[in-house]
């Protein structure tokens, strides 16, 4: 005679208890996100309300205001909170935006050959090799850069001329945008070809094949189905790449130069050799300055203004990815 089977449920993890735990746990990251946010913006409001909108803006030269805010700590007469970041603000967008928009054109490429062009053997073998690289610290690419790129840049890129054009202005010895630029690009693809791969694999092949059983080339199956298809993920991606561009400070310090300059497309060719330094560098060299309270402040104030700015393209992100899923699920 056989028993019937009666499967044993404990009575300490219920279905209803495990999901209030989770919960519970997900209520407590939000928490701290939220009070993450409050103490970040609360830190570096009297920078912007002593400023303004022309906290935003261009004027004065942005090394002579930090010193002098640290130094306003020291002389006991008042607090000064003076700090125009536009050449800041104008580096990252620079930096981050080239870096992104370069890095979003090599990814795609890439991810569409090793899904559907390259050989099973080369696919498996280059697919870990993007995931391991999508997973250096920023630091090793940085000592790659400071190495092999700036001394190229700087010996063989930029002429004597052009240093000479402005040597009463700036230096340019190869720490520049193009080699932020082309660093950052290079650390943040992996990550998207890893993302972007995934998305195409997901693709419902009964769509590719149903495309080629008509007629249609590869090339245009992959690219008017495939990809179409995938986009949510690919901007998804996109935005995740930018955020870590946006947020990179290490790699950066070591490349752009470290000087607060804005360069400028005017000056031609000579622009991408120009250094610069965007705001997530800013707050690490000026680490040592966050005992001085204006100086503390003022570097909340351009951490305020790199967590809304991440949040705001995750929001765009958001909204443009849901926008495509219902497009798709017509």
């Amino acid at each position: 005679m056989e028993e019937d089977f009666q499967p044993e449920y404990g009575p300490k993890w219920s279905d209803q208890r495990v999901e209030r735990l989770l919960g519970a746990l997900v209520l407590g990251v939000v928490a701290l996100l939220l009070a993450l946010i409050v103490v970040v913006f609360v830190h570096g409001w009297p920078s912007f309300s002593h400023n303004g909108l022309a906290w935003f803006g261009p004027g004065g030269n942005v090394e002579e205001q930090l010193a002098q805010i640290s130094q306003s700590a020291e002389t006991g007469v008042g607090y000064i909170y003076t700090f125009h970041a536009w050449p800041l603000i104008w580096s990252t967008i620079l930096i981050a935006g080239g870096s992104v928009v370069l890095g979003l054109i090599a990814a795609l490429f890439i991810s569409v050959f090793l899904v559907e062009f390259a050989p099973n053997w080369m696919s498996s073998i280059l697919t870990p090799v993007v995931r391991f690289l999508a997973s250096v610290p920023s630091v090793i690419y940085g000592l790659l850069g400071v190495l092999v790129l700036v001394p190229f840049i700087g010996n063989h890129l930029i002429s004597e001329h052009q240093k000479a054009s402005v040597a009463g202005i700036i230096s340019l010895t190869g720490y520049s945008l193009m080699a932020a630029v082309v660093v950052l690009t290079i650390m943040i693809a992996p990550l998207m070809v890893a993302l972007f791969t995934d998305a195409l694999n997901s693709v419902k092949p009964g769509w590719i094949e149903g495309s080629l059983a008509l007629g249609v080339n590869r090339w245009r199956t992959i690219w008017k189905i495939g990809v179409r298809a995938a986009r949510p993920a690919i901007v998804a991606g996109t935005v995740l790449a930018l955020a870590r561009a946006i947020g990179e400070s290490v790699m950066l310090a070591m490349l752009s130069g470290s000087t607060a300059f804005a360069p400028n497309p005017i000056d031609g060719l000579i622009f991408i050799f120009e250094p610069s330094r965007p705001l997530a560098p800013t707050i690490v060299k000026s680490s040592d300055q966050l005992s001085s309270p204006p100086a503390s402040a003022t570097l909340f104030a351009i951490a305020s203004f790199l967590l809304f700015s991440a949040a705001v393209f995750s929001l765009i992100g958001w909204a443009t990815r849901r926008s495509m899923n219902k497009y798709l699920a017509r």
